[in-house]
């Protein structure tokens, strides 16, 4: 192997955030900007693609403007400001006091100067009205409304228009070259929402962030959890595109700060009692004393469409304190506006059905302070609004789970130019406690993110050079050997692993690859799910196949363990989620180096539990269309073989013998072909599960399935039944179909991993950890007592560990330094129990005469 070749592959896949704009002259920055805003604007501009989150007051809509008349002028073009409704104004305002003519506009038409900035809403490019391709540098303000990454069309227009990248059509193009995002509070609870601009930019795939930095929940789609041990280098990547301002003297302690305090803010939270009279049931029958505090989604409506008369009269009881306030009302229901509107006459609202510029003008005139009172919902005006000129107090009528509006609701108050002391009232019930301490909690984490991010900029200031050194993460790894008797445990890379071991020295592999762009283990180069893409995946794959074909004996086998992936609609551009096959690219990438495709087994997983995983196959979508509904994915090994010295017959060199006086007919027929058939019992009834619990059912229903003659609809009647008696769980699968099949295996215990006994002793678990019953079957099937069988993705030793227990010799390579200890105690430990057996194991054996003899 070309171990040069590899290192330039691993050299290769470091990335940072790319510039791709010439160094701007301070002297092309108006002199009109603050020193903040120059040095922001000069560092947008040099990067060409880059993030703005400047606290509110800070002048994110002047530096918008400047950057985008810059860009425009070094790409001869024109420039557009996409804005949030309402804030035209603001835009219009601060342009005039730089002296850069703009121009609102609906349609390309309206665009009359070849050289003009100018100003739209997302709704105008959304729909479809204008197509932002003809510019040359784009910023969108408030750029949260691509917080809906995935299915939804703004992103998806949004992508495909500004970003070059049309997932619907396939087309990749290098987007407009001047594009910006802007926003006062990217939010530290939706990862996700960074993770969409970075993509939007083009800064790195979302797939590939999420893989790079983030411990994925297997079992709750995009419940992403920073790994511990990266959590500075995300953040410092997020600081090499992405620039936070909450003052001026972040960016350089020479630029001052005055003007530049936040007044008092006088938060006051009103609780009103809750009617727990209509507190519901448990699912077992039993009235409940009181309604929970932990609500749901659904739970959470009820709860505000019950609560809504005691509510109103709370913030009724607050506005007589001063009626005539200038003063903002928010709310979240079209029930909760109707409300108001009928208590307080003449009232001024804005909601989505209004007719576009009667809703802006009524903003526009509010924030004037030519009306007194306005209400609204957050979702609508918390972004991009500024009131502060004439309001200090709003009243929320209730509060709700999404904190990214809340949060931007509140700082249209309190911000930088406001000279008043800011007053938030907050109305909840005592069912909404919960509600209320989780956006008191996600406001301290929005706070601490702030902070992790202004010590950073405060620390390396905007070069791009020094952020670049201090993100070059590790390449290479010093090898360390665990062995004993039967088994060798390396923490290495098992490129270079597999290339120093003998040619022709493995009797069976038996791995589950990394899944491409999945997971990331480790925060080496040298990672395998450290990549851009699958292709990129199968580049490093290209260096390890054919080191597994040349250390795998002659007609011996590989078990490949994998899975097919998911792709979301808002990547392919489809709308909808489709399978990429990596099954069948995995079969190519193997024959391309020589092995031989031998079969596949297929194993069931739990559909419940995977609709968890991806948001694919629910049951209210399916309900509504089952046109886009596909199946579960079931796991798969593929066994490949290496073709033997003696291609006559196609006996391996040291064929895999068995005795018949062990290896019966009966066996033989399920391991090669065949069905287990019913044993003639009858059909199970439904009424037979009732009073059962779930364990008690799942095994009845395991026996039912595999002794009886399958009737689909008569198991669909078991499944009715379950559910009418209150036992269906929502999060796994508790009837799952069984097969007879000897190539799909359904009796896979999920939770027999060595993550049990890792999650037992308190150790980092595996991110998807391979089951034992996997590695068993592969094992007795496909070699001998006494072979050695190798793992080259070895994880917490699973596979070394099986082969010592089951009589054979274990080497697996792992480049995790904790998975690999973890790896050697396992295997160390097992090597000790089959040598000598222990304490413990001669008073098991004893436990049952003791008992008697007690």
């Amino acid at each position: 192997m070309n171990l040069l070749a590899y290192d330039q592959f691993l050299r290769a896949k470091a990335a940072v955030a790319p510039r791709t704009a010439v160094q701007v002259m301070p002297a092309e920055i108006s002199a009109i900007l603050k020193q903040h805003q120059r040095a922001a604007v000069q560092w947008a501009v040099d990067g060409g693609r880059r993030a703005l989150f400047a606290a509110f007051g800070l002048g994110k809509s002047v530096m918008q403007i400047e950057a985008v008349r810059i860009g425009a002028e070094r790409a001869c073009g024109m420039g557009l400001i996409v804005l949030p409704l309402g804030v035209r104004q603001e835009f219009v305002r601060d342009a005039a006091m730089l002296g850069v003519p703009v121009k609102f506009i609906r349609t390309i038409e309206e665009a009359t100067d070849p050289r003009g900035i100018y100003l739209t809403n997302y709704e105008t490019v959304r729909d479809g009205k204008l197509d932002p391709r003809a510019f040359v540098a784009v910023s969108l303000d408030e750029a949260a409304i691509l917080r809906g990454f995935g299915g939804s069309k703004t992103f998806r227009e949004f992508m495909a228009k500004i970003a070059g990248d049309d997932r619907a059509s396939g087309v990749k193009s290098a987007g407009i070259p001047y594009r910006f995002v802007a926003t006062a509070t990217p939010s530290p609870n939706e990862y996700i929402e960074l993770l969409a601009y970075a993509a939007f930019l083009g800064i790195m795939d979302v797939g590939q962030a999420k893989t790079r930095f983030f411990k994925r929940n297997s079992e709750k789609a995009d419940q992403l959890t920073l790994h511990p041990h990266k959590e500075r280098e995300f953040w410092l990547w997020v600081a090499s595109w992405a620039l936070f301002i909450q003052k001026p003297s972040d960016l350089d302690p020479s630029f001052s700060d005055e003007g530049y305090d936040l007044p008092p803010l006088d938060v006051r939270w009103h609780e009103v009692a809750t009617d727990h009279g209509a507190a519901g049931v448990e699912k077992d029958g039993q009235a409940r004393l009181f309604r929970s505090t932990s609500l749901g989604l659904q739970e959470a409506a009820r709860e505000k469409r019950d609560s809504l008369p005691t509510r109103l009269a709370k913030l009724m009881e607050l506005r007589a304190e001063n009626p005539d306030a200038h003063r903002i009302l928010w709310h979240d229901l079209e029930s909760e506006r109707e409300a108001l509107e009928g208590a307080i006459p003449g009232l001024a609202t804005v909601y989505g059905s209004q007719e576009l510029d009667h809703r802006e003008s009524l903003v526009i005139k509010f924030s004037d302070g030519e009306i007194p009172e306005l209400a609204g919902k957050p979702v609508m005006l918390g972004s991009g609004c500024n009131f502060q000129r004439h309001c200090h107090w709003s009243i929320y009528l209730g509060i709700g789970f999404k904190f990214a509006d809340w949060i931007q609701s509140i700082h249209r108050l309190y911000r930088f130019m406001q000279t008043h002391e800011v007053r938030i009232d907050l109305i909840y019930t005592e069912a909404e406690r919960d509600m209320r301490r989780l956006l008191e909690r996600r406001w301290r984490q929005h706070n601490d993110m702030v902070d992790k991010m202004t010590q950073i900029i405060r620390e390396y200031g905007l070069s791009h050079a020094s952020m670049a050194g201090m993100l070059a993460r590790s390449l290479g790894v010093e090898r360390v050997e665990a062995s004993g008797d039967g088994y060798t445990m390396v923490n290495n890379d098992c490129v270079l692993e597999t290339a120093r071991m003998d040619a022709d020295s493995v009797d069976l592999i038996v791995t589950s690859i990394p899944f491409a762009t999945q997971y990331e283990y480790t925060p080496s180069y040298n990672d395998f799910g450290h990549t851009d893409n699958n292709a990129h995946f199968w580049q490093q794959m290209d260096f390890l196949i054919p080191n597994l074909l040349r250390v795998l004996k002659p007609g011996r086998v590989a078990c490949i363990h994998v899975k097919d992936r998911i792709t979301p609609g808002g990547i392919n551009g489809l709308g909808f989620q489709t399978v990429q096959p990596f099954s069948d690219e995995c079969i190519a990438a193997f024959q391309r180096h020589g092995f031989a495709f031998l079969s596949r087994v297929t194993i069931v997983t739990d559909v419940v539990r995977e609709n968890s995983q991806t948001y694919r196959l629910g049951w209210s979508e399916q309900c509504k269309d089952g046109s886009r509904m596909g199946n579960g994915m079931p796991e798969y090994v593929l066994k490949f073989r290496k073709p033997p010295s003696d291609l006559a017959n196609g006996y391996a060199d040291i064929p895999v013998a068995k005795d018949k006086a062990t290896f019966t007919r009966p066996r033989w027929q399920f391991d090669a072909h065949g069905f287990w058939r019913s044993s003639g019992d009858r059909p199970l009834a439904p009424e037979m599960l009732d009073g059962l619990d779930q364990s008690a059912i799942f095994k009845l229903f395991r026996r039912h399935s595999l002794e009886s003659v399958y009737d689909f609809r008569h198991d669909v009647r078991i499944a009715e039944r379950v559910a009418e008696s209150g036992w269906l769980p929502s999060s796994f699968m508790l009837l799952q179909p069984q097969s007879w099949h000897p190539d799909v295996w359904t009796d896979i215990t999920r939770m027999r991993t060595l993550n049990s006994h890792q999650a037992h002793k308190g150790q980092e678990q595996h991110l998807c950890p391979l089951q034992f019953d996997i590695v068993e079957r592969c094992i007795e099937q496909h070699c001998m007592a006494g072979e050695l069988v190798l793992d080259p993705f070895g994880g917490i030793g699973t596979v070394p560990y099986m082969a010592l227990k089951m009589g054979r010799c274990g080497y697996a390579s792992e480049l995790n330094p904790k998975y690999f200890l973890d790896a050697a105690a396992y295997c160390a430990s097992v090597a000790r129990d089959q040598s000598m057996p222990g304490l413990f194991d001669a008073l098991e054996a004893a436990a049952p005469d003791l008992e008697k003899a007690a």
